[in-house]
């Protein structure tokens, strides 16, 4: 078993330099940028790469091996779009490696559609709104307050959260716990402009992720009180720029810095480097840089000083965070750069440094992300901070002639990888791997196939379903996990097979009805099993 897994995961890691393999070919007609030469499709309005208009330069011919048909149509939201239609085509699985035919461009229409109502929503109005300017809504915009710096400021204040109850039970193969649990997360905040606010928020039902407000019927039966009063977040966040628009009023000096600067929830390199923890951190950003060739880079420098969880899902207040965390669009990718150190105590751990390599993009009909992330303990491995890598993959797409959804992940945890900071209830990197080895952050219902990346391989075949509509959604996954050494040192999980499903339906515009079960045959121990019913309220 340990064999066949590991044989699959590493074909599937590999798979992703075949793909890019497959997926050159002609891009169909092009035109050549006369700016700065960049080959471009035919149907773009203006280069990707430096803005230059391309709609008064000849085409290149295209080369075509199926006779076409060109023409020029309206459709029902009033945009003009180029449709091509072409002699004997039919789905083949190669085309899910490949480019569709003829490109297609990414400039918006010059064309102006009217506002599009039908089958929209109602607005979802806050619980609480304070203010002249409606949440989501529409007319006049309230005139505000002028400051000194020649800000204009217009205060509105919602409230808003999201509550959540599930009843579940969970059996690993070695004990079983059956409770009734609660979390609710609120929030308010504060609007001073489309680019300023504070945000509070508190989680009075549950203490870090440790302990929920509910009732356990077993192994111990009676209630469980986690009330509390504590704020989980506080922060201020804005746009030096926007605060101080008389410094610079023509927009010429590049004075605008995003930043923000409280008790804030950070996340990185899909959760794997840093996974929703809540740290007090400030945080510096500037977006739309033009270097090493991306159409936009965006860069933020961090320093959290309290708060922060560490691998382990403990809070160290030793803890210190530094990092910069660099993102960068280009044609046909989008290419994460992120960089992390810890310094602590050497009691609760250590220092560590921590690096993570991301690559997103589109192949034809594939959705590809492929991470490398790495850790290295600079003490001591402990399981708050080790040395190791993660190789992490992701494939999807959508079924042809259908809103159906299939992915394919897989990861390879290389000794033992940690993450620079984890919230309490977020569990192990592997969350994205699927719903068998995700944390459902809500009381003791564990990950199927468990979520620690330590010397083990796994993979996630999943399949969603949407029944009728989008209201109504079943996703059913396979998946496996073995250990690519014997007794790993930290967190060893057993070697497993398992299947689950999930059911999701709408109730209203605020409601959300979750079901989930699952088996699984973990190496050596009992069958293990689960299911659980969660009512979502959103507000």
């Amino acid at each position: 078993m340990r064999i066949i897994l590991t044989a699959a995961c590493a074909l599937l890691l590999g798979l992703t330099s075949l793909v890019n393999l497959f997926a050159a070919e002609p891009m169909g007609e092009t035109v050549h940028c006369p700016t700065c030469g960049q080959v471009m499709p035919a149907n773009f309005h203006f280069c990707s790469n430096c803005g230059t208009s391309l709609d008064n330069v000849p085409r290149d011919a295209a080369p075509s091996t199926a006779s076409t048909t060109t023409s020029v149509t309206r459709n029902e939201h009033g945009m003009v779009s180029h449709t091509t239609t072409t002699t004997e085509k039919s789905f083949r699985l190669s085309d899910l490696f490949r480019n569709s035919e003829g490109g297609h461009g990414s400039a918006l229409s010059d064309q102006p559609a009217p506002l599009q109502l039908k089958g929209f929503p109602e607005r979802p109005k806050p619980i609480v709104e304070i203010g002249l300017s409606p949440f989501l809504g529409s007319g006049p915009i309230a005139p505000g307050y002028v400051l000194p710096t020649g800000a204009v400021w217009q205060p509105d204040f919602i409230v808003f959260g999201t509550a959540r109850m599930a009843l579940q039970t969970f059996d690993d193969g070695t004990h079983q716990i059956t409770e009734w649990a609660n979390r609710l997360d609120l929030y308010g905040n504060l609007y001073l402009t489309p680019t300023e606010r504070i945000l509070i928020g508190f989680r009075p039902l549950d203490r870090n992720g440790l302990a929920y407000s509910g009732y356990r019927f077993q192994p111990q039966d009676g209630p469980q009180n986690a009330l509390n009063a504590y704020v989980t977040t506080l922060f201020f966040q804005g746009d030096f720029g926007e605060l101080f628009p008389k410094l610079d009023p023509n927009d010429t000096k590049s004075i605008d810095y995003q930043f923000a600067i409280g008790r804030q929830p950070l996340s990185f390199e899909g959760g794997i480097m840093v996974d929703e923890d809540v740290i007090d951190a400030i945080g510096v950003t500037r977006t739309s840089l033009f270097a090493l060739g991306a159409s936009a880079l965006r860069t933020t420098a961090v320093f959290g000083w309290n708060e922060l969880n560490r691998n382990d899902n403990l809070r160290d207040s030793s803890a210190k965070l530094f990092g910069l965390f660099s993102s960068a669009d280009y044609a046909n990718a989008t290419i994460d750069l992120d960089l992390a150190f810890v310094t602590a105590d050497g009691y609760t751990g250590g220092d560590g440094a921590y690096i993570g390599i991301g690559d997103t993009q589109r192949i034809g009909l594939l959705n590809s992300t492929t991470r490398v992330n790495a850790s290295f303990a600079l003490d001591r491995d402990t399981p708050a901070v080790s040395t190791g890598v993660l190789l992490f993959q992701q494939f999807s797409t959508k079924l042809p002639d259908s809103e159906d959804f299939v992915y394919l992940d897989g990861f390879w945890g290389i000794a033992n990888y940690s993450s620079a900071a984890r919230g309490g209830d977020r569990g192990g990197p592997l969350g994205q791997t699927g719903i068998l080895f995700a944390a459902q952050g809500l009381g003791s219902y564990g990950a199927p196939l468990g979520n620690r990346a330590n010397d083990a391989v796994g993979l996630a075949l999943g399949y969603q379903r949407f029944l009728g509509s989008k209201d109504r959604q079943l996703v059913f996954e396979l998946g496996g996990r073995v250990s690519t050494r014997d007794n790993p040192r930290f967190f060893n999980q057993p070697d497993s097979f398992a299947a689950a499903a999930r059911y999701q339906m709408k109730l209203s515009q605020h409601l959300v009805l979750i079901f989930d079960t699952f088996i699984g045959f973990p190496e050596d121990l009992g069958t293990a099993y689960g299911a659980r019913s969660e009512l979502l309220i959103k507000f």
